[in-house]
């Protein structure tokens, strides 16, 4: 039996600060971020980085300004750089892409994460803002996560945020000159309460010790 749903659009993603305990989202902003998102993607080393992105690595400042300028006028992908509260750097970026308010579909996707964002609870916090944010405040019902199905990392990170998977699309894209099949996966608005509640349990500070580890995975707390 089909299923009637709310016809109503969900509202576009706009440029709002997103605050959380131990990051902020911004809009991105080429003069305010491109600087610290650049040292903190230099060196040999983090060329790993970019193995699955669209574009990088770059070879000098000026084309990674560039880069970041051009990603900041755009409002699909709409970005947002990843703000440590500590550090009150860029810690990385991230944005909102393939956004349908028709069908109330919206996908988190170009993700750039640095080695000091990495395993932290502010990259899982800068996910869980942005899950809020298009399920309660815009109204969208379906949120979706794709990767590269050779990037076992992200692939782990979906189903680790409470992402199902939906299959893979292949010969998707050619990305860099090399073939992509995709990994598809989904969250629901029906499936966010309990989503919302195992971030927020995970989260909150008795969730760690006083070395920074978690005490509980994310995954337990569903």
């Amino acid at each position: 039996m089909e299923q009637t749903v709310d016809s109503t659009p969900a509202l576009r993603p706009q440029r709002i600060t997103l605050e959380g305990r131990y990051i902020a989202l911004v809009p991105l902003d080429a003069a305010a971020h491109a600087g610290e998102l650049w040292e903190g993607t230099q060196g040999a080393e983090n060329d790993r980085l970019w193995d699955y992105l669209f574009d990088g690595p770059y070879a000098d400042r000026a084309s990674f300004y560039a880069a970041i300028e051009k990603k900041a006028a755009t409002d699909d992908p709409l970005f947002f750089a990843i703000i440590g509260r500590r550090s009150q750097r860029a810690l990385g970026y991230a944005s909102y892409m393939r956004i349908d308010p028709t069908h109330r579909s919206i996908e988190v996707g170009s993700i750039l994460y640095t080695p000091a964002l990495q395993r932290t609870a502010g990259a899982t916090e800068a996910m869980f803002l942005m899950a809020r944010h298009a399920f309660e405040d815009l109204r969208y019902r379906r949120y979706e996560w794709k990767c590269n199905v050779l990037n076992e990392p992200s692939r782990h990170a979906a189903v680790r945020l409470g992402f199902s998977f939906e299959g893979i699309f292949r010969q998707h894209m050619i990305v860099k000159g090399r073939n992509r099949d995709t990994a598809w996966y989904s969250m629901l608005d029906s499936e966010w309460p309990a989503r919302r509640v195992a971030f927020e349990r995970w989260l909150h500070p008795w969730n760690f010790d006083e070395k920074g580890e978690q005490k509980f995975p994310l995954a337990s707390l569903r």
